[in-house]
């Protein structure tokens, strides 16, 4: 299996998420466009990038300086619980809560409220299940 957030892994995430309907089209619904980073907390940069286009990933790669709408960092040891077992709206609360899951980038309230972003973000963990 391919690094965690690696170039490979990234691709292979990109892959997932269009063949998704309840994230692709979900998302192109609401014109979704986004440049979301994901690492490690504790580490200086994002590991890997996934830029979505009216709700498409258009890139997954590894990070490369990017302006970030999302930079996403938790452990490693989190990222591979919630890819293996996905997270629900509860857990997600009790991720960010407790700085489980940490938004170094982006407005976790704003997102989180609204439920047409909401319910992607949280299918988007059972995607990475898949890469």
């Amino acid at each position: 299996m391919a690094g965690l957030f690696s170039a490979e892994w990234m691709a292979k995430f990109m892959a997932e998420w269009n063949k998704e309907p309840e994230l692709a089209d979900a998302l192109a619904k609401i014109d979704f466009n986004s440049t979301i980073a994901y690492g490690i907390d504790g580490e200086d940069k994002p590991r890997g990038i996934l830029v979505v286009t009216k709700g498409k990933a258009t890139k997954g790669a590894t990070y490369g300086g990017e302006d970030m709408s999302w930079d996403l960092r938790a452990s490693e040891e989190n990222w591979n619980k919630w890819i293996a077992k996905g997270i629900g709206m509860g857990g997600l609360a009790k991720a960010y809560t407790f700085r489980q899951l940490k938004f170094k980038v982006g407005d976790y309230g704003a997102m989180i409220k609204d439920p047409r972003m909401a319910g992607p973000f949280i299918k988007s963990f059972t995607v990475m299940g898949r890469v």
